[in-house]
């Protein structure tokens, strides 16, 4: 695995998720989150799904969930999981300091509670915002698509 992009950790996060006296997991689902749309959109990379293909079946099946996933990576979403048009979309939207994505997330899931990490992992937010990614994700293609006639770009 070639890719050393750390898009996130959930130990970044540790500190302020028992300063609110959250359960650890929680330093996790936003990024679950990511990394389950990641898996149901087949935009893995290769050798992520041979390292994880048992779990990958299980999440597609809701027989694990995609904190599950993360967990067994060690809480950690690097470039070297994603296929390399999943990294340069992450790249674009996932960057917590110029992507959409953290707000995309605190629109449909954060709300009114007290943070980000107030949300819980549940296949209905998953389904939630795993939509919307898809939406951006389709907007992001069409920014990015070359024209026929740049064939040779």
């Amino acid at each position: 695995m070639g890719n050393s992009i750390v898009y996130d950790k959930a130990k970044y996060h540790d500190e302020t998720v028992m300063n609110s006296g959250l359960p650890e997991e929680r330093a996790s689902v936003h990024t679950a989150f990511f990394l389950g749309w990641l898996i149901e959109n087949d935009l893995c990379s290769d050798e992520f799904e041979y390292e994880s293909s048992d779990l990958i079946n299980k999440y597609k099946s809701q027989a694990k969930t995609a904190i599950d996933v993360y967990e067994w990576w060690d809480r950690c979403l690097m470039g070297e999981m994603l296929s390399e048009e999943a990294n340069a979309f992450a790249s674009d939207y996932f960057d917590f300091d110029k992507g959409k994505y953290i707000s995309d997330y605190s629109e449909l899931l954060v709300k009114k509670l007290p943070s980000e990490f107030h949300v819980p992992y549940t296949w209905e937010n998953q389904k939630i915002i795993s939509q919307r990614v898809s939406r951006r994700y389709i907007e992001w293609k069409k920014r990015n698509s070359k024209r026929f006639w740049e064939f040779w770009k």
